[in-house]
């Protein structure tokens, strides 16, 4: 039987919503690709698998982009979405009635007072990874959450994004954070280096030049395994890199040493 000619086509998600044609067709997938990890792309050592997915939190007040994060996190049976709140209070009971790994937030919740629910997520378990997921993208928010102890910041509404590989990344040592921070890190990056110059025994001389080879790959998101392999040394050997990059700037997180090296111009 043909489709009626009257029948209204279903509104897209908040996930595709004002998307090229293209993109809004990921919206009408099979639903036997839902679920689906590509064979022999996800090694077994990473956490995330799909007998022991990672354990999502997702507090966000605005529903439709919980809605979108929840919607493509179900397709990956790596991860798994345990908790949602839409708002404060109810974000700081879920932390304390839920085991989690991942918490993505944003930060503008209770007006501001995401980045409470981060240091208490922090302090309910040291080992909890935080994403930030927000609209706001600029310098100072982005470095207080880095502070904060966030591995991962999001900008809303970029198409540039996975909020399953952004979760995969973090909780597998490395970092997930959308192109236009990161460009505008970079930026300061090289207006940074370009004042400081190049003069031996400048600030370049903190870092040794495999520490800032190492740093590099991190600011771009790599985990531990990856640069280990970019770099042909162990895993056991870039932690080791990375202690000795903290201890020299000063610095606890991976995310603020690549801030701390930026405004420096060690990079």
């Amino acid at each position: 039987m043909e489709p009626s000619l009257d029948a209204v086509p279903p509104e897209p998600s908040p996930l595709t919503r004002g998307a090229p044609h293209w993109l809004a067709k990921i919206e009408s997938a099979p639903a036997q690709e839902t679920n689906r990890v590509p064979a022999n792309s996800w090694p077994g050592f990473l956490t995330g698998q799909p007998g022991k997915p990672v354990r999502v939190l997702v507090i966000d007040e605005d529903a439709d982009a919980r809605r979108a994060i929840a919607h493509e996190l179900a397709m990956d049976a790596r991860v798994r979405i345990v908790g949602e709140a839409g708002s404060l209070q109810e974000g700081k009971r879920l932390l304390t009635q839920h085991e989690f790994d991942v918490l993505i937030i944003d930060v503008r919740l209770g007006g501001g007072k995401g980045f409470e629910l981060i240091e208490s997520a922090r302090r309910h378990c040291s080992s909890v990874e935080v994403i930030v997921h927000s609209a706001l993208e600029d310098e100072v928010h982005v470095r207080r959450a880095f502070t904060a102890g966030a591995w991962g910041y999001l900008v809303k509404n970029s198409w540039f994004q996975d909020f399953a590989q952004a979760v995969l990344q973090v909780v597998n040592g490395g970092a997930a954070v959308s192109p236009s921070v990161i460009r505008h890190l970079l930026k300061r990056l090289g207006n940074a280096s370009l004042a400081l110059g190049e003069a031996e025994g400048g600030p370049r001389g903190v870092l040794s030049a495999r520490e800032r080879e190492v740093l590099r790959l991190v600011a771009e998101g790599h985990v531990t395994q990856d640069i280990a392999r970019h770099l042909s040394i162990s895993g056991r050997t870039v932690c080791a890199h990375m202690k000795n990059i903290c201890h020299k700037l000063q610095v606890r997180t991976r995310a603020h040493a690549v801030i701390a090296a930026a405004n420096q111009g060690l990079l």
